[in-house]
């Protein structure tokens, strides 16, 4: 596997009792680039999600991140290799406060669940470290609100600062503007240019306008098969692509 790429997959297949879900897909996915998996409704995009992360096993293929075959890994032991995934499951505890979720997360990282008893040296340290995270993604103000009274939005900023805790090398964003208004929606999409300026991100997205100002690369599936793959310019102008698309709607 070459240096730059970190994540790849050869003839990864999914089938369920007789439906095949994906097939075949072999995907590259350079280090340090934005890469956004598209589609029609029902292209096997979320599919694909699972099984990188292993929410899925697939039928058939292999996985390899960094070098090494993790085809199998269970999707604990694939979050520790620095594959991390965002927003599916969201890691927000909805009655505790902005600061004490960033810190929670913070916590996971060291890998100790006890930290509550610790010294109060030990929680103004990570205190410190959970205030820079929400400062850059934008909820300095909301430090002492509970997640569950956020607008929308921002509910999804403190899910980029919950997964950013935990120090990723590689995200995984599954459909992180879903659902938005227009300014969320910009505010979202600056917030992971920020995010991946010293990391890779693979995302599900269907908002083409935010594809088009983040992605470096990108995959077009359709019925679970790669239909196309380049820039946004390259993509956008395949004959096929349009088919895609406009023979199903934007789903």
């Amino acid at each position: 596997m070459a240096d730059d790429v970190i994540l790849e997959t050869r003839g990864l297949t999914k089938e369920f009792k007789g439906f095949v879900a994906v097939q075949d897909v072999s995907l590259k996915v350079r280090r340090g680039s934005i890469h956004a998996l598209i589609g029609p409704n029902g292209a096997g995009k979320t599919t694909c999600f699972n099984l990188l992360t292993h929410f899925l096993e697939p039928t058939r293929g292999q996985i390899f991140y960094n070098g090494r075959e993790i085809t199998g890994s269970s999707p604990a032991n694939i979050a520790r290799m620095g594959l991390v995934r965002s927003f599916q499951i969201s890691a927000v505890f909805p009655h505790l406060s902005v600061l004490e979720n960033v810190r929670i997360a913070l916590q996971r990282k060291r890998g100790a669940s006890f930290d509550f008893w610790r010294a109060e040296g030990v929680l103004s340290e990570l205190n410190a470290k959970a205030r820079e995270l929400i400062d850059a993604v934008g909820l300095a103000e909301y430090e002492n609100t509970a997640a569950v009274e956020l607008p929308y939005g921002r509910k999804r900023a403190l899910e980029i600062a919950t997964t950013l805790a935990l120090e990723p090398e590689m995200m995984l964003l599954d459909e992180p503007t879903a659902g938005m208004a227009h300014q969320d929606v910009d505010r979202i999409s600056a917030l992971i240019k920020k995010a991946a300026a010293n990391r890779t991100v693979l995302m599900v997205e269907h908002n083409l306008s935010v594809v088009e100002h983040l992605s470096d690369c990108i995959t077009v599936l359709q019925r679970g098969e790669i239909l196309a793959e380049g820039d946004y310019k390259t993509v956008s102008a395949n004959p096929e692509v349009i088919q895609a698309y406009l023979g199903s709607g934007h789903g």
